[in-house]
């Protein structure tokens, strides 16, 4: 089976500095659910790895996180795709849980729930702590510009505190990632 890892927030979907709390909120990046709907047809599981600390922090409930969950793969249908799992971490970062990125655990989940073997399973984010959590996990990390991602690129070339995981690809946004995912995984 040809699994892909995708972060939510900045990588299908538009960020916010003050959280994703409400479905008027999460509106996806353009072009981001056709790339994922081209990955299920070209074989491709998708499973989502989102940290939600707003859950414990008080600034929106699971209803809240379920709905809007659902609109993405309500809007995600309507164009032929699908996200085969979503995995999240609720926990604020000073809970220290190992599920919370940049510690693999969701990562090592996703990896037990499909049966699969994690090493060079390509996984998409926007945040060093995202690369961090899949490159310790085994995965092939990717970086997208989108959301974070500048940011992230800006604060490794500034301080190699920050770099990145070794070999990560870097593109433009999820429609480039998946472009690539193709051609190296799924080759025609």
């Amino acid at each position: 089976m040809k699994l892909v890892i995708l972060d939510r927030d900045g990588v299908i979907n538009k960020d916010s500095a003050n959280f994703i709390k409400s479905t008027n909120e999460w509106v996806p990046i353009p072009g981001s659910l056709e790339a994922i709907a081209l990955l299920n047809q070209s074989g491709f599981r998708v499973a989502v790895a989102t940290n939600q600390s707003g859950v414990s922090r008080g600034l929106f409930d699971m209803a809240t996180l379920n709905s809007i969950h659902d609109k993405m793969l309500r809007e995600l249908a309507q164009i032929g795709g699908r996200i085969d799992a979503i995995f999240y971490c609720p926990h604020a970062a000073d809970e220290r849980c190992q599920c919370r990125k940049p510690k693999p655990g969701m990562i090592l989940e996703i990896g037990k729930r499909f049966s699969v073997e994690l090493d060079k399973v390509p996984a998409v984010g926007d945040a060093l702590r995202d690369l961090h959590a899949y490159a310790e996990a085994g995965c092939q990390p990717i970086l997208v510009r989108t959301g974070k991602g500048e940011a992230t690129l800006a604060a490794a070339a500034r301080s190699a505190d920050n770099a990145l995981p070794e070999n990560t690809w870097i593109c433009a946004d999820l429609n480039e990632a998946v472009q690539r995912i193709i051609a190296t995984y799924a080759p025609a």
